[in-house]
């Protein structure tokens, strides 16, 4: 983890655009809490969870057999775009040995309205700590002096079903206390032994999260690992507990970019929404 951005090979079949409604999958899984060796069943996820990411896309791309050197690889990326990399914990505990997710991942990724240019943002340009240890020289952005990100800010709620709105967010953080890798260094490294990218590829960025509790960037982590309730405050006082997204719960993902100091008349540039309800797993088969 701390010698390379590790990442895996998705698809692009069940990338999603913000509102359209999420099925609660099924698949094979060991309900949480069973003894050792307790077979699966096949059953819809119970442990149904978001992930707070950031997508880049690809503008350019790269011939084949041709790495894209860290320095320029900042280059090779057009735009950005909040992503929630949607996750079944209980799907994904079950199959992620020793390949990695399939089935708990694969039934959708979201992402928000519009793609915000790399030159918009460009005046939010943050540096990200120094990496220890130090990385290989093809990974070395910068100059040394700590890989390039935003200064943006990122928010999570969670509407529960029934209700119109939240009165605070689940998780709020900013990208450049919450990337240990940049995009240049993921571009770099993806490139790396040859690999291409194309125009309008799209790179996750992983799970974004702080240090601090609420810059935590999923309900795996938020509830520590199923242990702990996440209180969703609403208006007049009213909480609601979750462990798990229920159906007909909304989540909300937000970014924006504006740089501290400048009050709250400054420029600001928004990402939009990323938002996404759970609708309930269908009978199976499908009709």
């Amino acid at each position: 983890w701390l010698h390379l951005p590790v990442g895996y090979h998705g698809r692009a079949s069940s990338i999603i655009p913000s509102g359209m409604p999420v099925t609660r999958p099924r698949g094979q899984l060991v309900p949480a809490g069973s003894p050792p060796g307790t077979p699966p069943i096949f059953a819809p996820s119970a442990e149904l969870d978001f992930e707070l990411e950031l997508g880049a896309i690809i503008g350019a791309g790269n011939p084949l057999g041709e790495p894209v050197p860290v320095d320029r690889a900042g280059d090779s990326i057009f735009g950005y775009v909040l992503l929630n990399d949607w996750s079944a914990r209980d799907i994904q505990r079950y199959e992620y040995v020793p390949l990695g997710p399939f089935l708990g991942k694969s039934f959708a990724t979201q992402v928000s309205p519009w793609i915000v240019t790399s030159d918009a943002i460009e005046p939010y340009l943050a540096t990200l700590p120094r990496q220890d240890p130090a990385v290989l020289h093809y990974l070395e952005e910068n100059g040394g002096q700590g890989p390039l990100t935003y200064n943006m800010q990122l928010s999570v709620d969670i509407v529960p079903a029934g209700h119109m709105r939240t009165a605070g967010a689940v998780t709020t953080t900013n990208l450049k206390d919450s990337m240990y890798w940049s995009f240049g260094q993921m571009v770099a490294h993806h490139t790396s032994n040859g690999c291409n990218l194309r125009p309008g590829d799209l790179l996750g960025s992983g799970t974004l999260s702080g240090s601090l509790p609420h810059q935590r960037g999923s309900l795996l982590e938020l509830n520590w690992n199923g242990t702990q309730d996440v209180e969703l405050n609403l208006p007049l006082s009213v909480v609601v507990k979750r462990k798990w997204l229920e159906d007909g719960d909304t989540v909300v993902f937000k970014g924006w970019c504006q740089n501290e100091g400048m009050g709250p008349t400054g420029k600001r540039i928004g990402f939009g929404e990323c938002r996404g309800e759970v609708a309930p797993c269908p009978a199976y088969p499908c009709p």
